[in-house]
């Protein structure tokens, strides 16, 4: 059983509509790719066929993982976030010990993480990190060269 994971309603949009069409689009592509190579010939030395076998396998896999996430996906609603803590979709600021760089991120599922926008992960080191933490917490993360500290400066819900 895979873990829930939550999600704002455009992420959970965005799933649906990448699943809609890996099935409405990519899928009938491959199908049709197949069936082009099997129609030159000899199947047993046809490296056009195995590959579009191959491709057509890693389709129905990523098909599979997204209808996995999205029978596990909950929306949260945003507005009954508790701010005393992090959880999931909360905006954190947070001061790094070492230099004083104040950065602000909100916690989201796997599939949304986008760093460009300031969305990580709930899975990162530093979104395990922050998560249960409140306000002047220090959040220890573990990072290849040692252990980094934040501290929490602020949390909130947008």
């Amino acid at each position: 059983m895979s873990k829930v994971s939550y999600y704002t309603p455009e992420g959970l949009k965005k799933l649906r509509d990448e699943l809609n069409q890996l099935k409405d689009v990519e899928r009938p592509n491959a199908s049709r790719a197949i069936a082009e190579a099997r129609d030159k010939g000899d199947l047993s030395e046809n490296a056009e066929y195995d590959a579009a076998k191959e491709a057509q396998g890693m389709l129905e896999m990523r098909i599979a993982r997204l209808d996995d996430t999205l029978a596990n996906a909950r929306i949260i609603d945003e507005s009954q976030l508790d701010t005393s803590k992090v959880l999931v979709h909360s905006t954190v600021t947070i001061k790094n010990n070492t230099n004083g760089a104040k950065m602000t991120y909100k916690l989201v599922a796997q599939s949304e993480a986008d760093l460009k926008t300031g969305k990580i992960s709930v899975d990162s080191p530093i979104g395990k990190g922050l998560l249960g933490k409140s306000v002047g917490d220090i959040a220890e993360v573990q990072v290849p060269n040692g252990t980094m500290k934040f501290e929490v400066i602020e949390i909130s819900r947008d």
